[in-house]
């Protein structure tokens, strides 16, 4: 069996999807990205893949504008390109029903916040680190997550804590944070990849 294929879906500039990419490159990785999907046709996610070779697909209500419709589509990209896993980073939209039952248990979302703490439907973005520093939380910190059918409320799979600083804005957090998730998501990433070769190696 060859590598883990990973499907990203990014909305925007895809620095997550860079970092998994990144470290597909390295000669030990068990993984490759094998489609990048964006809602976004002038997203850096999209300009990123095409510049590197990665299969791109651009996939929205103006492409699709029937939301049934969207989610066919989104599942066919991903079985075209014999995806494994499916990873939603920064990816603004709510996955649909096909695509959640094809890859059930096979789809994980990086959350800029200490799940199950503010997280939910509109949490995004910089409402996540404003509510951090609003709550005064003393630590903050990325989850990687199964994806259902609600927001955010999918088995965690790993967390990375980050400090809140006394002089942090929401700027500077959500700075903090996204980096830790430049390291979290390609490493669970690899975990997963590793897993599944030791199940069918039998190792």
């Amino acid at each position: 069996m060859g590598k883990l294929r990973i499907g990203v879906l990014a909305s925007h500039n895809g620095s997550n999807m860079v970092a998994v990419h990144e470290a597909s490159l390295a000669p030990e990785a068990g993984f490759v990205v094998a489609v990048v999907i964006s809602n976004n046709s002038s997203s850096g996610a999209l300009a990123y893949a095409r510049e590197h070779d990665i299969p791109t697909g651009h996939l929205s209500g103006r492409t699709h504008p029937d939301p049934a419709d969207l989610d066919d589509a989104i599942r066919a990209v991903l079985v075209e390109h014999d995806v494994d896993w499916v990873v939603t980073a920064g990816y603004m939209r709510k996955l649909g029903p096909v695509v959640r039952k094809e890859f059930s248990g096979r789809i994980i979302n990086i959350h800029p916040s200490l799940l199950p703490l503010h997280g939910g439907h509109g949490m995004y973005g910089m409402r996540v680190h404003e509510a951090v520093l609003a709550a005064g939380d003393s630590v903050s910190g990325p989850t990687l997550h199964l994806v259902d059918e609600e927001y955010d409320t999918g088995a965690v799979l790993a967390q990375r804590e980050v400090p809140v600083l006394p002089e942090d804005t929401a700027d500077t957090l959500a700075a903090r944070v996204l980096a830790a998730e430049h390291v979290l998501l390609p490493q669970e990433i690899a975990r997963i990849a590793a897993e599944r070769h030791q199940r069918t190696s039998g190792e």
